[in-house]
């Protein structure tokens, strides 16, 4: 019996250390997700969620090119032995200042369509949170600070 508590004892602390660390378990189909999420058009006039499409079209390659970076970013966390939330959230904030040369250029939906790209690819790999960075992009500044 007592060899049955202990089991259950490190089974216990061992999840809690992966959870603290905040490990995230790649799922089998992320390679696919990202490759076709890079080939696809962006920006495009949405009416779903009423996104009118990019303003300025000549901002439209740059954006894919740096949304395609982020993709790759993810991937290659991706691939790394033991990814972590952390690890994903300093590759948004990499990913996103990526966009400081533009971003005077973009209006506020082709700025909410990067977050929704974003989102996309956290989704991809189960992120829960950008740690702040999507909000900060948005609008700026962190208005839960």
């Amino acid at each position: 019996m007592k060899q049955i508590v202990n089991i259950l004892l490190v089974i216990t602390f061992s999840f809690l250390t992966a959870c603290e660390n905040g490990q995230i378990k790649t799922p089998d189909t992320v390679m696919n997700k990202f490759e076709e999420f890079k080939s696809r058009d962006k920006f495009l006039a949405d009416p779903a969620i009423y996104y009118p499409g990019i303003a300025d079209l000549n901002l439209k390659p740059t954006l894919n090119e740096k949304l395609n970076l982020a993709a790759d970013d993810f991937k290659e966390i991706s691939e790394s032995k033991n990814p972590t939330e952390k690890d994903y959230q300093n590759k948004i904030e990499i990913g996103l200042k990526r966009f400081s040369d533009i971003y005077i250029n973009l209006d506020t939906e082709d700025r909410e369509r990067v977050c929704l790209y974003f989102e996309e690819l956290m989704d991809i790999v189960d992120l829960e949170s950008s740690g702040g960075h999507l909000i900060n992009f948005m609008y700026g500044f962190d208005p839960t600070k």
